[in-house]
């Protein structure tokens, strides 16, 4: 058997050998060996967010690297399938270069379907079509991913359900849902309806996001950044005194935190 250090690693067949010779009996890695589809499943989200953070930064290195980690998930899922026989690598393959002609007859079919514009809801027809035979009609909305991040989903389930005419008509009405629903928050004393009203604020808060065309999880995410980036300065600035967090007031990091906003506000107007 080829090692397959030995062969061309700019060849997708040699990450396919690699992911086979690390799941082979005896020979293989342990830690690949124990693993199944559920186990392996959390490593493919958190692969699809560092390529997703890689391209918010803009920075181009991590993100082939990243999409190299994200394809060894699609060649590992592939592998245990194919040991218990439910399907191969070449299978998935197969599937997603179908489905991509079959819904883009616009780019790949006759000169007809070529010349044809895309009709509004032809994604949705096109997805219909392909239900197998007796399989029972979907709602509307389940075909919006259970996995999704929370946020995400919940401006996808708001999408489908403004296609058909169930939402805000302006901005302003989500507002006041959104006051609504802190007001409701605010009564509430029990853990577990406080919980229920928080989480119809979020929905309402990722229905804000989609009326503005703003990415609820993309805004998260630089929020995060931002909390992290000025609370490290908090870290540096008290360090230089000698000093840490924990031995300091909530004024004297209140006061390095407004020191950091300042900062960045410098720091962009020079930039502009």
């Amino acid at each position: 058997m080829t090692n397959p250090a030995d062969l061309d690693p700019r060849q997708l067949d040699t990450l396919r050998a690699i992911m086979k010779a690390l799941r082979t009996p005896v020979t293989g890695c342990p830690w690949d060996l124990e693993q199944d589809f559920s186990t392996i499943a959390p490593y493919t989200i958190e692969e699809a967010y560092e390529v997703a953070d890689a391209i918010t930064r803009g920075n181009k290195s991590d993100l082939c690297e990243e999409l190299g980690d994200l394809l060894l998930q699609v060649v590992y899922h592939a592998q245990l399938a194919s040991e218990e026989e439910s399907f191969s690598f070449d299978d998935v393959v197969e599937a997603i270069c179908r489905k991509m002609i079959r819904r883009h007859p616009h780019v790949f079919g006759d000169e007809k379907a070529r010349s044809a514009k895309l009709a509004k809801g032809f994604w949705e027809e096109m997805k219909a079509r392909e239900k197998k035979p007796g399989e029972k009609a979907a709602g509307l909305l389940d075909g919006v991913t259970v996995g999704l991040p929370g946020m995400t989903r919940a401006v996808k389930l708001q999408a489908k359900a403004a296609k058909v005419g169930f939402d805000w008509p302006s901005v302003d009405f989500v507002y006041d849902k959104m006051n609504e629903e802190i007001a409701e928050l605010k009564q509430e004393t029990a853990p577990d309806k406080q919980a229920a009203e928080y989480g119809d604020l979020l929905f309402a808060m990722a229905n804000l996001g989609r009326h503005l065309d703003i990415d609820p999880e993309a805004a998260l995410r630089a929020a995060n950044d931002k909390f992290t980036r000025r609370f490290r300065h908090i870290e540096d600035e008290l360090g230089k005194r000698g000093s840490s967090p924990k031995q300091s007031t909530l004024a004297e990091m209140d006061a390095l935190w407004d020191d950091a906003k300042r900062l960045e506000r410098e720091k962009d107007h020079s930039a502009a």
